[in-house]
């Protein structure tokens, strides 16, 4: 819902500025889904979504000030960019995300037997059935691919941000590429039997 034009981003951080009532409101309306969009790509459980999201929402309108608008979707960014860092801070503190644990298991016969060169054709699937499949992925697997293909940061910067090695997150990409095309292929298999 775009509620306040085609420079809302200005608009937004001037009702900030200006110590407007609505602005808080308004971020939200204009913001929420979205945000409720990235956080649930990182945290499957939706309990767990609203309690970050809270605090995602905490930690926007408390450090807004410090925003500094630079162009179109500068905002936008700033937002996701908090929401993600809230959903890896509670994947560490509540020991869901253990990547280096992950990183050590063998992967099963099954996922060896899908090789990279023979992808399947993710066409056939729609966008809700796809986000389930990269939902139920292990935390670890879940949360590297979608720093990496979605949110576009390098090995070394997921790296950085989960405390691994780039390698790890290299290792941690493979095995969930894997095992989201195995899922796909059992899931186009049994659509296939309907």
């Amino acid at each position: 819902m775009k509620i306040l034009g085609e420079n809302r981003e200005q608009r937004l951080i001037q009702l900030f500025r200006r110590g407007d009532a609505t602005a808080m409101d308004r971020l939200y309306t204009e913001y929420a889904d979205y945000l409720t969009g990235v956080c649930f790509r990182y945290i499957a459980d939706d309990d767990n979504v609203n309690d970050v999201l809270q605090e995602s929402f905490i930690k926007i309108f408390t450090q807004i000030h410090s925003f500094e608008y630079r162009d179109k979707g500068s905002l936008k960014a700033w937002l996701r960019r908090i929401v993600i860092n809230e959903s890896l801070r509670f994947l560490r503190t509540s020991n869901s995300l253990d990547v280096k644990r992950l990183d050590l298991e063998e992967p099963d016969m099954a996922s060896n037997m899908l090789v990279a060169d023979d992808p399947p054709d993710t066409g056939l699937v729609d966008t809700d059935t796809l986000a389930s499949l990269i939902a139920s992925l292990p935390p670890g697997y879940r949360t590297v691919l979608n720093l990496y293909v979605i949110d576009g940061l390098s090995h070394k910067e997921i790296a950085s941000q989960l405390g691994i090695k780039p390698d790890t997150s290299a290792s941690q990409l493979h095995k969930a590429k894997q095992m989201l095309a195995r899922m796909i292929k059992e899931y186009q298999d049994k659509s296939d039997k309907i």
